[in-house]
This record gives structure tokens, C-alpha cells and sequence, in this order.
């Protein structure tokens, strides 16, 4: 898919919001969404979602950004906190060629390990949803 279009309503993110969707949750309130990414690329890999209906940062509105940025930095802190990583990479991509595979903005959060080997994503198969409902009990745990 191109930058350009319309929001595709029945994105899986877009079902998540409207709970639709199960998700193994970390945090919500009425900027944003996040939990866990199904295809992890790493132990940890979080995702946060805005609550705006838009495909990627270029359509995202300009005077949400503030609040937005401000849970993807608490989530981080979190994810840090909960899993004491060597780094935290953020991504956000745009746009198929970007490597985009859901048309709603969001960034990942992926702690690193010096020397560990990032999986790609959606390589290794869907996570077990236990696992992932306990790594997300452990980010909650600490916002």
C-alpha cells in the first residue's frame, strides 16, 4: 500500500480499539492504546496506537502529537523498567515499502540485548498469547 489513501476501517488495530480484536494490553486511556505485538521481534515488543483514525504520521493530526509522544516515552520507560535492556529501539514506518503491514499509525517499542538477534517480524509465527498477557502484566506493573 502507498502513503496515500483511506483509512481502512477494518484494520486489526482499528478492531483492537473498538474491541473487536483481543490483545494482550498494557495500558489505555483516551490518547492511546498499547500492547503487545503478536509477531514479537523481540521479548517485550510493544506497540502503541493513538486513538486518531489515521493510516501514518503524515496524516496524523499536528496538535496530537504532544499527548500521543507522551505515552509511546511512559510505555518505553515501562518497557525498560519491566525488562532492563542494553537499548530501546522505537520504529515507526510508513507506507508498504517502509515495511508498514498495518495502515494505522504506530510506533513499536523493541527492548535490545547486546549481541541478541532481532527476529523478523512475523518470522518466528505468532507468540503464545500467555506469554504475551505475562510480559504485558510485567510492563503494566511498571507505568
Amino acid at each position: 500500500m502507498s502513503l496515500s489513501g483511506a483509512y481502512d476501517p477494518a484494520n486489526i488495530f482499528a478492531k483492537i480499539l473498538r474491541g473487536e480484536a483481543p490483545c494482550a494490553k498494557v495500558f489505555e486511556d483516551d490518547v492511546a492504546l498499547a500492547f503487545m505485538d503478536v509477531f514479537p521481534q523481540t521479548a517485550g515488543h510493544t506497540l502503541v496506537i493513538p486513538k486518531v483514525a489515521c493510516r501514518t504520521i503524515l496524516d496524523f493530526p499536528p496538535d496530537a502529537f504532544g499527548a500521543y509522544m507522551a505515552r509511546v516515552q511512559r510505555v518505553a520507560q515501562a518497557v525498560e523498567k519491566a525488562f532492563a535492556p542494553d537499548g530501546v529501539m522505537l520504529i515507526q514506518l510508513n507506507g508498504a515499502p517502509a515495511g508498514q503491514t498495518v495502515f494505522h499509525f504506530h510506533f513499536h517499542i523493541l527492548p535490545r540485548r547486546e549481541g541478541e538477534a532481532m527476529k523478523g517480524h512475523g518470522k518466528a509465527g505468532m507468540a503464545d498469547m500467555a506469554a504475551l498477557n505475562a510480559q504485558a502484566a510485567q510492563i503494566a506493573a511498571a507505568l
